[in-house]
């Protein structure tokens, strides 16, 4: 990695989304296995950790719902 400007830095890839959206596209089902399955974390962190799990996981939604409520309110 180069610290000069003039060198265009290469974009950052995460396989793992593309692979998801690709999946969702062949079966939406998957949606609602990834929803459990966030929902049993949170659940088994709540119970190792207590509260600030919570906390933190509703904090780190946060962003996602402002997306989700401009998203929705689009005309």
């Amino acid at each position: 990695m180069s610290l000069n400007p003039a060198v265009p830095l290469a974009p950052v890839r995460i396989p793992v989304l593309g692979h998801l959206a690709r999946a969702l596209g062949q079966d939406i089902n998957l949606a609602f296995y990834l929803v459990t399955i966030f929902v049993t974390a949170v659940v088994l962190a709540v119970m190792t950790w207590g509260l600030p799990a919570l906390v933190i996981t509703a904090l780190a939604l946060v962003p996602l719902m402002f997306a989700w409520f401009i998203i929705i309110s689009l005309p």
